[in-house]
């Protein structure tokens, strides 16, 4: 069975889906302190927490686990920084004691769920994955000690793992069963269908005298269907023993989408049904830089990935769909 840590949050939820169609049978573990029960529908459910011991040897015991992938994390930068402890004490402790736990079942696989937020500011773009590691606020700093306690038991246990850095996730199960709904919402795209559906009162640009081309900040995103399809890869080719040690890879397309057009895409997509999108502008927010783009060229070339739904019209598409069922 599969372990997927975090399997009722928004990407988790989508990963435990997929491996279910691929026929991999598969185990949800999540303390829904995020996460929405209503969106693990996949596989069995376990109730538990990273920082219970007692949760994860239960899991370990009742489940024959060939391996992990890890979800299980607090994301929130705002967050991070007004409660560093708390992501201290969640993601890397949490990971700390799945790490006892495999080690305890004899558990050899793991894949875990890294960010671009590792990289922090960038000196080079795209953004590879030799770029140094200077994430500049908590919840980067707990995603890069995340990593190391992972490379550090490869290592010292005999573990194969391999780290996937996220640029950002979007979009929506194509099927529509499944979606975005954090609570709070701070990713653009569900932001700004939201002020699309009345939700909010408009989708705010912050800053519009950026070094890029209209001003606003770019961003590389990625399906969140094309990214669990790089973790069932992945997958793949730890459990057929093509992957050794610890490996890392990006996972983006090296295509970036400004704020403005994020936002004029989804108009013009709407347009059909009568929706308008209110729009008001904001100061610059501290941090935000002006270009984040992945170079991704490890990923394709070694797992044969490649991203067929991460056009920014079929992620603010599946998105839509899935926040008109959610009204």
């Amino acid at each position: 069975m599969i372990l997927v840590t975090g399997g009722a949050g928004y990407i988790g939820s989508h990963m435990a889906k997929w491996l279910h169609q691929a026929g991999y049978p598969v185990v949800v573990f999540d303390n829904l302190s995020t996460g929405k029960r209503s969106l693990a529908r996949y596989g069995e459910w376990m109730e538990g927490d990273l920082n219970n011991p007692d949760d994860l040897t239960h899991c370990f015991e009742r489940f024959p686990i060939r391996a992990v992938i890890h979800f299980a994390a607090r994301s929130l930068v705002g967050e991070s920084v007004r409660m560093p402890l708390l992501y201290y004490q969640n993601n890397v402790a949490g990971t700390l004691n799945l790490l006892h736990a495999m080690a305890d079942a004899g558990v050899k696989h793991i894949i875990f769920s890294s960010t671009a937020a590792v990289y922090g500011n960038p000196q080079q773009l795209p953004i590879p994955e030799t770029h140094p590691k200077q994430p500049i606020n908590p919840y980067g700093r707990s995603k890069w000690m995340m990593e190391q306690l992972i490379e550090d038991a490869v290592s010292a246990m005999g573990l194969h793992a391999v780290s996937l850095r996220y640029f950002n996730a979007a979009g929506a199960d194509p099927a529509g069963e499944l979606g975005e709904c954090h609570d709070p919402e701070t990713h653009l795209i569900p932001l700004v269908l939201k002020a699309a559906l009345g939700k909010r009162s408009a989708i705010t640009i912050f800053g519009q005298d950026y070094p890029t081309p209209d001003g606003t900040p770019v961003r590389d995103y990625i399906h969140v269907w094309d990214l669990v399809a790089a973790h069932e890869l992945a997958l793949q080719a730890l459990l057929a023993g093509e992957l050794q040690g610890y490996q890392v890879f990006n996972l983006g397309t090296g295509k970036g989408y400004s704020v403005k057009e994020v936002i004029h895409t989804a108009q013009r997509l709407l347009e059909s049904e009568g929706v308008s999108i209110p729009v008001q502008t904001g100061a610059r927010r501290v941090g935000d830089p002006p270009v984040l783009v992945a170079k991704a060229d490890q990923v394709q070339q070694v797992l044969g990935w490649m991203p067929r739904l991460s056009d920014l019209e079929t992620m603010i598409q599946h998105a839509w769909c899935w926040e008109k069922a959610q009204r």
